[in-house]
């Protein structure tokens, strides 16, 4: 019996160390997995396609429930069903509440007189059977933490009532959480999805920036930067207020140019804040600094014997020796520079460590956007597979190679620098212990996921932070959207998107999770023949209700947006449509049009921001444009609640009292980054 005992307490205690409490019903394994297709047929679970479970937890669970002992047919199948819950697609829904994660899923509790709840039916049937070493115990420990093996059986030994049962283990179905009602999960498409009528744009201000970063604080300033280094502190005007946007180019917040290499595919690509930065005056910038300019910029060369890869024997690109060029993160402060952070208008120009260094073989595909985990707190790196055609070197793939990835690592608890020498970190950093591979010495435990191509912007949805959304541009046919997971394997250099890539060679190991959205560039753009797709978020302002709740994204090429809408809602099943787009007659600034065409002239499609009234903006080469009232373009929204204000003013010139920066240096780097990773 202590075996089984034992058997129960383990596996519980794997599922429970494991999991990280996830936001949404996103398909996602309780060890935050994406489901995936066994190689062997389950034969005691009877769950089919992607699930959670292979065939050696599969036999594990078998084990578990033969250990039960259970006579009564009806029980014995009610469990059964329960325990294998967790080879679910949706177990890490299943299995979460708030206070933490249990050993049981959340049975369905329902209270409409229609429907049986399953809860009931589990006490109803199983009450007076003995069930040896029962998952349903209270606690699987004692108050002083040692394992727990109750000699009750019955659940009316456990539990006073049917109703304390139910109310321990029992939850409700409905659009923001699942519950196991005895069978796989299965969601309901909802009704016919109207896809929005438009979206409408004002102009805000001129400015080619890359980034927007809202300010931690929660108030209404954002970070903005360019691709030469510089970040700026704004303002954001209130909706229909009528105001631009002020933005003093002379004063930056902080100025990282003699730092950054600009070059037609190099510069300031990220930058992030601390989630604590109001008070500890953290913020980080993701650039990339050349070796034979600066003798700071020195890192362990990507190419290496390591991952199969000799320096000397690369054909270098535009006469540059590889490794010249370095991605770069580093850590910078506000502290000293005013009382209180968040109130901060300048920061150090110091750097206060750097956080990771890497030299890069090639000169393209080398993301460089950071991003702080909205639940866990640690930084996300997005990164590249180094720029060869076709990934020649299966950098991408290759799980001791860092190209190619996203990195999750903590930085705020740095090991010392021999701690750091002897795991052989690429920086100032520690691993999470969650990490996919954070346990396997011969791969790069920094890893989250792999076989991305060249991740263009990613971000966490708002309201569902298990939405990891990645925008990754392709190279000669398919750009895509990913959801992003941990361990997941999303393709390249295999697969071009959804399609096989060229003479790519068949893994049978490998299990690519194909993208969510995505679109072939002769669909967009026929005369240039390629694409570059900009990654956007999920819509959570209620500006536009219409489109409240759908991802937004573009394309480089500035005539195409796209609104992506889930249905069934928390699936992870997108359907996308294109989606009208013009500017506001009553824009604060001016807004020019595409000569023969009504479109606004937006030049290039940069990236996205939002802020943190969660409304949505477009940076481009012409300016910095935001998403408002549809009724302001004449776009019917039957959701919207015209109100009766006062209208703006009419539209300012587009050079009036901002401060117009010379954009054109960047835009003729950001055009040259991405054109030349088709050629590459």
């Amino acid at each position: 019996m202590n075996n089984h005992f034992n058997l129960l307490f383990s596996f519980i205690y794997l599922l429970l160390y494991s999991f990280i409490n996830p936001s949404s019903s996103l398909p996602l394994c309780t060890d935050l997995r994406a489901p995936v297709t066994p190689k062997k047929p389950l034969a005691f679970c009877p769950y089919n396609g992607r699930v959670c479970c292979d065939s050696s937890k599969d036999l594990q669970l078998q084990k578990l429930f033969e250990g039960m002992n259970i006579t009564d047919t009806a029980c014995s199948s009610a469990v059964k069903s329960i325990l294998c819950s967790t080879c679910d697609q949706f177990s890490a829904e299943l299995f979460k509440v708030k206070s933490g994660p249990r050993p049981v899923p959340i049975l369905c509790n329902s209270t409409a007189t229609s429907e049986k709840s399953f809860c009931s039916s589990v006490w109803d049937t199983c009450q007076n059977i003995p069930i040896t070493n029962s998952p349903f115990a209270p606690s699987l420990k004692t108050k002083a933490g040692e394992s727990q093996n109750s000699n009750s059986s019955l659940l009316t030994d456990l539990w006073q009532s049917k109703s304390d049962f139910c109310e321990a283990f029992g939850g409700n179905f409905d659009k923001d959480s699942l519950c196991f009602s005895g069978e796989q999960v299965l969601l309901k498409k909802n009704e016919t999805l109207q896809p929005p009528n438009g979206m409408c744009l004002e102009k805000i201000a001129d400015g080619a920036y890359i980034n927007m970063v809202p300010h931690p604080d929660g108030s209404n300033s954002v970070f903005f930067s360019n691709q030469p280094g510089k970040i700026w502190l704004a303002t954001i005007p209130e909706q229909d207020s009528g105001e631009a946007m002020e933005l003093d180019e002379s004063s930056p917040f902080a100025d990282l140019t003699d730092e950054v290499y600009l070059d037609a595919r190099f510069g300031m690509m990220g930058m992030a804040f601390h989630p604590n930065f109001a008070k500890n005056g953290r913020f980080f910038a993701s650039f990339n600094c050349d070796k034979a300019k600066s003798p700071r910029c020195a890192g362990r060369c990507a190419c290496n014997s390591d991952v199969g890869c000799d320096p000397s024997k690369i054909n270098s690109d535009d006469n540059k020796q590889p490794c010249q060029y370095h991605n770069v993160v580093a850590e910078f402060s506000v502290n000293g520079t005013a009382p209180n952070p968040s109130k901060a208008e300048k920061a150090k120009p110091s750097e206060v460590r750097r956080i990771f260094t890497m030299g890069l073989p090639f000169t393209a595909n080398h993301g460089g956007q950071i991003l702080f985990g909205p639940e866990d707190g640690y930084l996300y790196i997005m990164m590249g597979d180094g720029g060869s055609k076709g990934d020649s070197y299966n950098f991408a793939q290759n799980k001791k190679s860092l190209l190619g990835k996203i990195m999750r690592v903590d930085i705020d608890n740095i090991p010392s620098q021999e701690e750091i020498s002897d795991l052989g970190h690429w920086g100032n950093y520690s691993v999470p212990r969650d990490n996919p591979y954070s346990q396997d010495k011969d791969l790069q435990p920094e890893i989250w996921a792999l076989g991305l191509r060249d991740p263009w912007r990613c971000s966490f949805d708002s309201e569902r932070p298990s939405y990891f959304i990645c925008a990754d541009v392709g190279q000669d046919q398919y750009e895509e959207v990913d959801i992003i997971t941990r361990g997941g394997n999303y393709g390249w250099s295999m697969y071009e998107g959804p399609f096989r890539f060229k003479n790519a060679s068949a893994d049978d190991s490998m299990d690519p999770i194909f993208p969510v959205l995505g679109y072939n560039h002769s669909d967009i753009n026929k005369e240039v023949g390629s694409a570059a797709i900009s990654g956007g978020y999920v819509y959570r302002s209620k500006t536009d209700p219409c489109i409240y709740g759908s991802y937004l994204y573009g394309d480089l090429y500035a005539k195409n947006f796209w609104a992506a809408q889930e249905n069934p809602y928390n699936s992870g099943n997108f359907t996308t449509r294109g989606i009208p787009f013009s500017c506001a007659h009553d824009s604060p600034l001016n807004c020019s049009s595409v000569p023969n065409s009504p479109l606004p002239a937006l030049g290039y499609i940069f990236s996205f921001g939002q802020d943190n009234r969660k409304d949505t903006y477009v940076l481009t080469s012409t300016g910095v444009y935001r998403v408002v009232r549809p009724s302001r373009c004449n776009y019917t929204c039957s959701k919207e609640t015209v109100r009766a204000a006062e209208r703006p003013g009419p539209s300012a010139p587009s050079d009036g009292h901002i401060a117009k920066p010379d954009f054109c240096l960047v835009l003729v780097l950001y055009c040259l980054l991405h054109l030349t990773s088709f050629i590459l």
